[in-house]
C-alpha cells in the first residue's frame, strides 16, 4: 500500500543528491572492480586465480545477505526519516572503512596464508555485508522518490552521471599516481601510494552518502504489504522466476558487468603491460567519462521518445561491434586501441544511462502480475545478479589471467602480453552482443508495453 505525502516537488536537489549516493557506491565499488586484482596480485603477491576465487566465494554469500536485505527493506515501516534513507546513514561510515582496509600493503611481507585470509575477511565485510547494508535501499529508493516514469529515468540518468564521476576520479587519476618506471622501463604499481588513496577515496565516499541521505526525499511511503487471510500466501521466490522481465534483466545485467567490468579491469593489464603506456590508460578513462556525459543530456529524451529496451539495444551493438573489430584489426598504435575503447565506452553509456529505469519498469510489471509490490526484494535479487557478473568477470579474467600464464615474472612474455590482449577484446565483444540479444529476443518491457503498465497502475490507484 502506497500513500503520497505533501512534500516539496520532485526537483534537480532530488536528481544530484541521488547522483551523490551512486559516486559514493562507485567509489568503493570501481576502485575495487577495476583496481583490487592488480593490487593483490602485483602488491600482496597472491596469484589472479586465487583473487578470482575469493570474489566467486563472496557472490554465494551475497545470495543470502542481498535476498535477506531485500526482504528486510519490504517488510519494514515507514519511519520518521523514511523507509530507504536511514539505511544510508547507518552502513556508509563501515563500507568506507572495510573499503579502505582491502587494501593493506603494510602486510605484504606477511605469510600468503595470512594476506588470504586478511583478503577474503576484508573484502566480504566490504561487498557482502555493509555495502549490501547501503545499496538496496539506495537503489530500492528511486521507486520512494517519485512514482513518474520520466522522472525515473531522470534519476537512472543521474545516477549513471554519479558513477562516471567516480570512473572518472578512479580511472583517470589512480593511474597517473600509483604506477612508477622501474629501472627496466617497465609500468610497476606503487603499493604505499594505493593505500593511500583508497583511504581518500574511502572518506570521500562517506561525505558523499551523506549529501545523498540529506538532499533525496521519500516522496512515496511504501508501507509493508497488508496480510490478509483469505489471501494466497505470498511466494517471493516464485514471483521471482515467474516475472520474465526480471530473470531476462538478470542475464543482461551478469553479462553486463561481465563486459563492462572486464574492460576495466584489463586496462590495468593491456596498458602498462600490452602498450607500455599506462599514460594512454588514463587518458581513455578519461575520455570514456567524457563521452559518458556527452551522452547523459539526450538519455532521457531518446528514452521517451524510443524506448529505453530499444535505446539500450542499439547501444550494447555499439559496444561489441567496437571490441570485436578491434580484436580483428588488433592495432598496435594505442591511440587507435584507445578510439575503439571509446566507441565501446559510448555504446555502454547508452545502456547504462536507462539501466536503473528499467528496473522500476519491471517493479511494475511484477506488481501487475502478481498484485504484490516488493521494490527491496526485487532489487536485492537484480543486485545479485549484478554481483554475480562482478564475480564473473573477475573469476574469467583471473582464470584467464592464470591460464595464459601471467605472473609477475612473466608480465612482459611476448606470448602473455598477446594473451592479455585477446582478453580485454573478446570477453567484453561476446558480453555485449549476449545482453543486445537477451534485450531483442527475451525482455518483454518495449516502449508500448511499458506506457500500457503505467496507465493500469494508475487505474488500479484511482
Amino acid at each position: 500500500m502506497k500513500q503520497t505525502t505533501q512534500v516539496r516537488p520532485f526537483g534537480m536537489r532530488d536528481k544530484v543528491g541521488y547522483a551523490f549516493g551512486d559516486i559514493a557506491n562507485d567509489f568503493t565499488f570501481i576502485l575495487s572492480s577495476s583496481f583490487l586484482m592488480k593490487f593483490y596480485t602485483d602488491v600482496m603477491g597472491v596469484p589472479a586465480a586465487v583473487v578470482g576465487i575469493m570474489m566467486m566465494v563472496a557472490r554465494f554469500v551475497d545470495a543470502f545477505t542481498d535476498v535477506t536485505m531485500g526482504r528486510i527493506v519490504d517488510t519494514a515501516k515507514v519511519g520518521k526519516h523514511g523507509k530507504f534513507r536511514p539505511w544510508i546513514l547507518r552502513g556508509s561510515g563501515l563500507v568506507a572503512l572495510m573499503s579502505f582496509l582491502m587494501y593493506a600493503s603494510w602486510f605484504q611481507d606477511m605469510s600468503m596464508t595470512f594476506k588470504i585470509i586478511w583478503m577474503f575477511g576484508t573484502y566480504l565485510l566490504w561487498g557482502s555485508v555493509f555495502y549490501t547494508m547501503v545499496n538496496i535501499p539506495y537503489g530500492s529508493m528511486a521507486s520512494g522518490i517519485t512514482e513518474d516514469p520520466v522522472q525515473r529515468t531522470q534519476l537512472s540518468t543521474y545516477r549513471t552521471v554519479g558513477a562516471t564521476v567516480a570512473s572518472l576520479a578512479i580511472g583517470t587519476g589512480v593511474p597517473m599516481i600509483v604506477y612508477y618506471t622501474d629501472a627496466d622501463g617497465n609500468q610497476v604499481l606503487n603499493g604505499t601510494v594505493f593505500t593511500v588513496l583508497a583511504l581518500v577515496f574511502s572518506i570521500l565516499a562517506f561525505i558523499c552518502y551523506l549529501v545523498c541521505y540529506f538532499n533525496c526525499t521519500e516522496r512515496v511511503k511504501i508501507e509493508p504489504q497488508k496480510k490478509d487471510a483469505n489471501a494466497p500466501k505470498n511466494n517471493f521466490v516464485k514471483n521471482v522466476v515467474t516475472n520474465r522481465a526480471l530473470l531476462a534483466l538478470i542475464v543482461a545485467a551478469i553479462f553486463l558487468l561481465l563486459s563492462q567490468l572486464t574492460l576495466s579491469s584489463m586496462a590495468n593489464f593491456v596498458f602498462p603491460n600490452f602498450y607500455k603506456n599506462t599514460a594512454a590508460q588514463a587518458t581513455a578513462s578519461f575520455l570514456g567519462s567524457i563521452v559518458t556525459f556527452a551522452v547523459a543530456p539526450f538519455a532521457t529524451p531518446a528514452a521517451k521518445k524510443f524506448g529505453k529496451k530499444e535505446f539500450g539495444t542499439v547501444g550494447c551493438l555499439v559496444a561489441a561491434a567496437s571490441m570485436l573489430v578491434c580484436f580483428v584489426i588488433r592495432p598496435t598504435n594505442v591511440w587507435t586501441f584507445v578510439a575503439f575503447w571509446v566507441v565501446a565506452y559510448l555504446g555502454m553509456a547508452m545502456f547504462n544511462m536507462v539501466l536503473w529505469a528499467f528496473l522500476a519498469d519491471v517493479i511494475d510489471y511484477g506488481e501487475l502480475k502478481n498484485g504484490v509490490r516488493e521494490d527491496g526484494t526485487t532489487y536485492s535479487v537484480y543486485s545479485f545478479a549484478r554481483k554475480l557478473g562482478q564475480a564473473a568477470s573477475s573469476g574469467l579474467s583471473g582464470g584467464l589471467l592464470s591460464l595464459i600464464g601471467y605472473t609477475d615474472a612473466t608480465a612482459n612474455d611476448p606470448s602473455v602480453i598477446s594473451g592479455i590482449f585477446n582478453v580485454t577484446c573478446l570477453v567484453p565483444a561476446i558480453g555485449f552482443a549476449v545482453v543486445a540479444l537477451v534485450l531483442i529476443f527475451w525482455y518483454p518491457l518495449s516502449k508500448k508495453v511499458v506506457e500500457e503498465n503505467a496507465q493500469k497502475l494508475a487505474a488500479r490507484k484511482k
